[in-house]
């Protein structure tokens, strides 16, 4: 089953509570730097990437420019019983960059004119017209896609499965033994299910790699 993609936004915070966020931090540290998402031509995420390296290497801006991420997740699958792992992006058609913030949280001009002219590169998330810099991500947002990106280690399993379906247990203390789905919990990657245990149904809560739906 082929995961529906999720726009950037949605991992975003509103106006309102970004000026919330901003009010929480102290104003009067210096912010060194942040992270910016960059929009690029569909599929050329990789050959942005790779040229703004270059780029930052050989324009002398490894000073200003630090890490530049596509934003992918691996991904696994359940495939005729088997977990199989892919890497798929997650955000086609945006890039993310580290960048120096020396002036009042904005990166610098040479910096900008660096990445905005990177072949490839259509824009900035978050810029408001011709010659304005763009918002930076506020910490909470970067952590949020850092961890939708699987850098904090998460796995994601795709399963296809539904309430009321017939699953084999192929771990745990119910492994070999067959189970009916009563509820999924995609954000926990796990379902529950009610097994017969001496006549009686027990349920029991498994992850998504627990079971099998080849049955």
């Amino acid at each position: 089953m082929q995961r529906e993609k999720e726009s950037i936004d949605s991992f975003l915070f509103t106006k309102n509570q970004r000026r919330a966020s901003l009010a929480r931090r102290n104003m009067t540290d210096s912010i060194e730097k942040a992270w910016f998402v960059v929009h690029t031509y569909s599929g050329y995420e990789h050959k942005v990437k790779a040229n703004l390296e270059s780029r930052t290497q050989t324009m002398g801006m490894a000073d200003q420019i630090f890490r530049v991420l596509v934003p992918e997740q691996e991904v696994s699958t359940v495939q005729d019983g088997e977990v199989k792992t892919s890497i798929e992006n997650d955000f086609p058609g945006y890039v993310l960059v580290e960048m120096a913030t020396p002036q009042d949280g904005n990166m610098t001009d040479e910096a900008w004119y660096v990445v905005r002219n990177t072949p490839g590169v259509t824009g900035f998330l978050g810029s408001h017209g011709a010659g304005s810099k763009p918002n930076s991500l506020l910490p909470e947002e970067v952590d949020l896609l850092m961890k939708r990106m699987g850098m904090t280690g998460e796995k994601v399993v795709d399963l296809d499965v539904e309430v009321g379906q017939t699953i084999k247990i192929v771990a745990g203390p119910f492994n070999g033994m067959e189970g009916i789905i009563r509820s999924i919990d995609p954000e926990k990657q796990e379902v529950e299910a009610t097994v017969e245990v001496f006549g009686r149904e027990t349920p029991t809560e498994l992850g998504f790699n627990d079971i099998d739906t080849n049955i």
